[in-house]
């Protein structure tokens, strides 16, 4: 049962990815699978079950992700200490990695496509797709703790949110349109334009001090925030008849 879960899991996301969340049926989902719409329903209610389904696997890889590299789950208001807490090496290693799963993991890219299609016609499509790559919001209140500490340089954190996260869009945008270009090189040049934020806005010896003092504290800290994602975790595309 489980493999047939998961094959229709990745199907239908395939085919959101392809087609459009809206234009595929439960039907099609079905047809593409060689199985009957009563088999898939022994699975998933309907197809906001399935992208439901979809959109809670995207979730937990991404609070897995968050956790390994020590940065911050949850919006700023809900665990102000784990922003306080985080460095800026910290935060480029997360930005690295996550950038890769985004360009490598075909279940990521699949879902990211699906809402590149979907963000103009739907609301909650497009909240998502600012999410699925990161928000300039969530950077800010990073930097914005930087600078208190004396780790980034004073300035308008909102213009440095966007100078540090702009590039990694644009870089993400470009290889889902030229799928031919190389994975390898855009991941270059993220780390070199990081380096180079880095280079000009950071306070290195005060950023060195602060990795050495919170480091123990952020490796031993086994509270889990759940970060802004969930707001979503069940605000799907509009829910239509059980064929929809």
């Amino acid at each position: 049962m489980t493999d047939t879960k998961e094959n229709i899991l990745q199907t239908a996301l395939r085919l959101f990815a392809r087609n459009g969340y809206e234009a595929v049926s439960v039907s099609k989902i079905a047809g593409e699978l060689g199985m009957t719409k009563g088999a898939l329903y022994r699975h998933y209610k309907n197809k906001q079950d399935i992208f439901d389904s979809i959109f809670a696997r995207i979730h937990q890889e991404d609070v897995t992700l968050a956790k390994q590299y020590g940065v911050p789950e949850d919006v700023f208001e809900k665990s102000p200490s784990a922003f306080q807490h985080t460095s800026m090496e910290q935060l480029k290693n997360f930005t690295e990695a996550s950038f890769n799963v985004w360009l490598t993991d075909e279940f990521s890219r699949n879902f990211r496509k699906m809402l590149t299609i979907e963000q103009y016609r739907s609301f909650e499509m497009g909240e998502m797709y600012k999410l699925c790559a990161g928000q300039v919001d969530y950077i800010e209140d990073v930097f914005r703790e930087m600078i208190k500490q004396g780790v980034l340089k004073k300035q308008d954190t909102k213009l440095l949110a966007l100078e540090f996260f702009a590039p990694y869009h644009f870089l993400l945008d470009m290889e889902m349109v030229h799928a031919s270009s190389s994975i390898e090189e855009s991941e270059n040049l993220l780390k070199a334009h990081i380096e180079k934020f880095m280079k000009e806005n950071l306070e290195q010896k005060k950023d060195i001090l602060r990795r050495k003092k919170y480091g123990k504290h952020r490796a031993n800290n086994g509270r889990s925030y759940h970060r802004n994602t969930h707001r979503f975790r069940t605000a799907g595309p509009r829910k239509h008849g059980h064929d929809a």
